[in-house]
């Protein structure tokens, strides 16, 4: 069967919904910051290091309460209700954007967005099992990506027509963000209706007379069975390395790219197109998981951010910027759908988003690490190089760990 059943469609709208959120918190979000930020007199290293240490709190609220919001959605009935409370969270958050003017206030409404966007994850992550087969969950999880990222190019530039253009069109600057932000919210929420009205969670644990005690217990054992079954363990270990350069480059491009000279026009059009390229190669992974096993392609995925990481050391021209654009785009959905299918695949799916809980864990809480890393040595060297040499080594931990994980689930 190759043709997309309408839960797997609907599924796969909520990627086109947030990461209209996701390409803004990269692109405009950052920029628009930076400038506030400067007006008020932040100096760039300082900004960009605030900038890291906002993205690392979210991080770490999502990391702590990912597991037990993820234990007590398994439970019947929880998981459509959670996920609806937290994307809310998230579009509210997104329109919330366009009210604050000073730089510290607008940084904790980007705080709110993103805890809902992330912990909304958690439970969209888990929905895999639901929506789909095991045989289908690669090509189906690198679907969601490859239509995130093109569909969320349609906002995309709806916004950067008023961004770019405030002044011909005849409205302030501070206009047109209010209404990229808006707009973008607005998609979030529209998208995401089609899953909201037809999704049913198929697998769950049933409910006791206490759901909330019992998932702190379940919590617990679930633990206890991930330290048990080291093709687990292992892997998530490895994800906590080789994600958090994935996690990093993704939240702080925009803000590199500035303080090594790009210029906003430049950094815009160059994370469109990277939108637009990972669209065919998150597909073309998808297919080739068909041929060749889906642990090789996460190696190759983890070299190639590995190389692209040593060549953003020396980045300083636009044109390199848009080399390496593109050199992300080509294994950014790769690495994250593959990551993801392949978890879903070794885990019980019963207890889906309670080990999806973990999941997010192991990847939020390597993205705190790489944000916060690189905002600490950026000031400390007054320079972005710094904070991105750190991402290098942990590719190379990554990869040497997910070779071991791979080998314990062969064995």
């Amino acid at each position: 069967m190759n043709k997309m059943t309408k839960l797997e469609k609907r599924w796969i709208l909520y990627d086109v919904g947030n990461s209209a959120f996701v390409l803004l918190a990269s692109t405009i979000i950052p920029i628009y910051y930076k400038n506030i930020a400067q007006a008020s007199g932040i100096s760039p290293a300082d900004s960009t290091a605030y900038f890291s240490y906002a993205t690392s709190l979210v991080t770490v609220l999502v990391a702590v309460l990912g597991p037990v919001l993820g234990s007590l959605a398994d439970t019947k009935g929880f998981k459509k209700p959670v996920f609806t409370f937290f994307m809310m969270m998230g579009v509210i958050g997104c329109g919330g954007l366009s009210v604050p003017k000073s730089w510290l206030a607008f940084l904790a409404v980007y705080v709110v967005a993103k805890v809902g966007l992330n912990a909304s994850l958690v439970f969209y992550d888990a929905m895999l099992g639901d929506v789909t087969t095991e045989e289908r969950m690669d090509v189906i999880s690198a679907q969601g990506y490859a239509w995130g990222y093109i569909g969320s190019c349609i906002p995309f530039v709806f916004s950067l027509v008023f961004v770019l253009f405030s002044d011909t069109i005849g409205i302030t600057g501070n206009a047109a963000m209010a209404i990229a932000f808006l707009v973008n919210g607005a998609w979030w929420l529209l998208v995401t209706l089609p899953l909201l009205k037809s999704y049913e969670q198929k697998y769950y644990v049933e409910p006791g007379e206490h759901p909330v005690r019992d998932s702190f217990r379940r919590l617990k054992k679930i633990f206890s069975e991930i330290r048990e079954k080291p093709e687990i363990w292992y892997f998530l270990l490895a994800f906590f390395f080789y994600i958090d350069g994935v996690y990093t480059i993704i939240d702080m491009a925009t803000s590199y790219g500035k303080d090594v000279g790009i210029t906003d026009t430049n950094l815009l059009l160059a994370l469109l197109l990277t939108q637009v390229v990972a669209f065919p190669c998150s597909i073309l992974f998808g297919q080739l998981s068909k041929r060749v096993q889906g642990t090789k392609l996460i190696q190759v995925s983890i070299v190639g951010y590995f190389f692209v990481v040593l060549f953003a050391l020396q980045l300083d021209k636009a044109w390199e910027f848009w080399f390496l654009a593109v050199w992300v785009a080509v294994f950014q959905g790769a690495i994250q759908s593959l990551s993801r299918s392949y978890f879903a695949k070794i885990i019980p799916r019963e207890k889906a988003a309670e080990y999806f809980g973990f999941f997010d864990i192991f990847g939020k809480g390597a993205a705190f690490m790489g944000t916060l890393l690189m905002g600490i040595s950026t000031q400390l060297f007054d320079t972005s190089r710094a904070g991105v040499a750190v991402l290098a080594v942990m590719f190379a931990v990554g990869f040497v760990l997910f070779r071991i994980a791979a080998g314990k689930a062969q064995a």
